[in-house]
């Protein structure tokens, strides 16, 4: 079992409900990176998705996509963020990291260089966006030959039988995005949510958080009954965006701490 599966499993026996904050690898500056994911897990993180840097962030907004223009000027690449990983394992060896980003570097590195770079820095999963489930059977296999797992967005306009067929391939947790268009954009609509959960649930028993448009312990709590747990991508990457050091960091990371306090009071 993985070490996704093993918390995912845990957290549902005891009623817990997961945090996961999503952040941009070297942004805003690589040096604070490693820092803010122990500070993320200190206000109450249960998983960290970290951002991989690419040039064509084609899912993200304008807060999340100047955090990757940011990284990129840092020339943090794929093997900087392992690298970031390695870091971040020497002090904790629990909170799972899960890299999120884009097919184009994965592939540039190969499947298999890739899960054996990611397995011994400590990552436990790769959610890759703009990898359709009839193209990820390869990667799929090789992650999970690593012990890695293979992470899936399902969007509002999924199909069943999309969805039949993405929930065969994944492993660890789906990710259900709560809204149409890009991270940070509209309202979040907690009923749309409530009836898309209800069809993904017809065709797996996986985990499912959902992203895309929570930001604060107002609409945490609101969408964190329907699932098993909730990502806070854009409002984190904007109130971070001024960080320069350790205290401001820490002072941005109480969105975090805001986020599991309501979380827990349901």
């Amino acid at each position: 079992m993985s070490r996704l599966s093993a918390c995912f499993k845990d957290w549902a026996e005891r009623g817990h409900s997961a945090v996961v904050p999503y952040i941009v690898a070297g942004d805003p500056e690589p040096g604070l990176t490693v820092g803010l994911m122990h500070e993320l897990v200190e206000q109450g993180a249960d998983i960290i998705e970290l951002g991989v840097p690419f040039s064509d962030p084609m899912a993200e907004g304008p807060v999340i996509q100047k955090a990757h223009e940011r990284a990129l000027e840092h020339n943090v690449s794929l093997r900087n963020v392992l690298s970031m990983v390695t870091e971040f394992r020497q002090k904790d060896s629990k909170t799972p990291v899960v890299l999120m980003g884009y097919a184009n570097p994965v592939e540039h590195m190969g499947y298999e260089q890739f899960a054996e770079a990611a397995s011994a820095a400590g990552v436990d999963g790769l959610l890759t966006v703009d990898m359709p489930p009839e193209e990820a059977e390869s990667l799929s296999k090789v992650l999970k030959q690593k012990q890695l797992d293979c992470v899936f967005l399902l969007a509002p306009t999924t199909t069943d039988e999309r969805i039949a067929a993405i929930a065969k391939l994944a492993s660890g947790y789906l990710y259900c995005v709560s809204l149409k268009g890009v991270t940070g954009a509209g309202n979040l609509d907690v009923d749309a949510v409530a009836d898309k959960m209800a069809q993904i649930r017809r065709h797996t028993d996986l985990p499912v958080t959902v992203g895309f448009g929570i930001k604060d312990g107002q609409s945490a709590s609101a969408i964190a009954p329907l699932c098993e747990g909730v990502v806070i991508g854009s409002a984190l990457v904007d109130r971070l965006f001024h960080a320069k050091d350790k205290d401001q960091i820490e002072r941005e990371c109480e969105l975090i701490g805001e986020i599991r306090v309501a979380v827990d009071a349901l």
